[in-house]
């Protein structure tokens, strides 16, 4: 997790450098709209995004407090993502987002 001195000044910058790219955002949309997701339920909803990337994205949410990885002691383990309190606080953001990208596509 980045230090406050280790973040832009500006707040928008912020939120863009920890949500800012595709991949990261449409986890986060996952998360919000279905609560809890499994790695291959992100495969089948994401389904341009590599392993790899999918991968990194979800550590570098997690090591940024967006998100948690919980892990079930199972045979075949199991492991599932939600966000965290933090990452709730998101919510506003991606319903804007969603409002604002329907009210366009009515627009054209």
């Amino acid at each position: 997790m980045l230090t406050k001195d280790e973040l832009p000044e500006c707040p928008v910058a912020t939120t863009v450098q920890l949500i800012g790219n595709k991949w990261k955002l449409l986890i986060i949309r996952n998360l919000v709209f279905n609560r809890k997701q499994r790695f291959t339920d992100f495969i089948k909803s994401i389904p341009s995004i590599s392993k790899k990337v999918l991968t990194d994205n979800l550590r570098a949410l997690e090591e940024d407090g967006l998100i948690k990885r919980e892990v079930f002691a199972e045979v075949p383990p199991r492991v599932e993502y939600s966000l965290t309190e933090l990452g709730k606080t998101l919510k506003p953001i991606l319903d804007a987002m969603f409002e604002w990208g329907t009210e366009y596509k009515n627009a054209l």
